[in-house]
């Protein structure tokens, strides 16, 4: 069936079947929240992006393979509510962007900066880190090597513009950060899956860029 990044509360979750990487999108919890499950092609290695909320159905979509490690996008507590649940039931690294790592309260394995690297067996996401909606917000890259590339951008990108900010100064940050790191770098097929909410493309987004920066905060 054809992916169309298309969830809803309490729904089915949507799959999409890359030749080095399978990507689950499942939405939970009271605010729509997207969980992504990755899991590579090779070795069924798997990791999840954002334990928003609901563990019970995490765990169920996680199933008997296990969960080698769960990536929080950011420290708001929309996207970590299933995190504690998860790592106890999986013994799952956890990895967050180091700029938020005091705002989760669940202890961060590892923390990463703009440019290191996240493994799914044998497929590699890379962090971009992208100050504004907060401090240590990190979208995820995954250059496929077998087609176009796959950008996980939890609150920082959503269809229509870049996410929440509280003063002027991080608005302009995120969008600087946007432009400079995933819009000037990444090609208009890059399909992006946000936190919540529909998935979209950079192309599809791109003739834009200069109406959110006029829109403003």
């Amino acid at each position: 069936m054809t992916y169309r990044g298309k969830v809803k509360p309490r729904g089915s979750p949507d799959v999409r079947e890359l030749a080095g990487l399978a990507i689950t999108k499942l939405s939970v919890g009271e605010m729509d929240n997207n969980a992504y499950l990755l899991r590579c092609q090779s070795t069924d290695e798997q990791i999840m992006i954002d334990a928003a909320a609901e563990p019970d159905r995490l765990l169920a979509l996680i199933g008997r393979d296990g969960l080698s490690r769960v990536v929080t996008t950011h420290r708001h507590a929309d996207h970590w509510q299933g995190l504690a649940a998860v790592v106890a039931a999986t013994d799952a690294e956890t990895v967050a962007g180091a700029d938020d790592v005091e705002g989760i309260p669940v202890p961060t394995t590892r923390a990463v900066e703009d440019g290191n690297r996240v493994s799914v067996g044998d497929c590699e996401l890379e962090v971009i880190h992208l100050v504004g909606h907060t401090p240590g917000s990190i979208a995820l890259l995954y250059d496929d090597p077998s087609g176009t590339p796959h950008l996980f951008t939890g609150d920082s990108l959503f269809p229509g513009g870049p996410g929440r900010t509280t003063d002027p100064e991080s608005f302009t940050s995120l969008l600087d950060h946007l432009a400079a790191k995933v819009f000037d770098r990444l090609c208009d097929e890059t399909w992006f899956y946000p936190g919540h909410g529909d998935d979209s493309t950079l192309g599809a987004e791109r003739p834009h860029l200069q109406e959110w920066r006029d829109r403003g905060w």
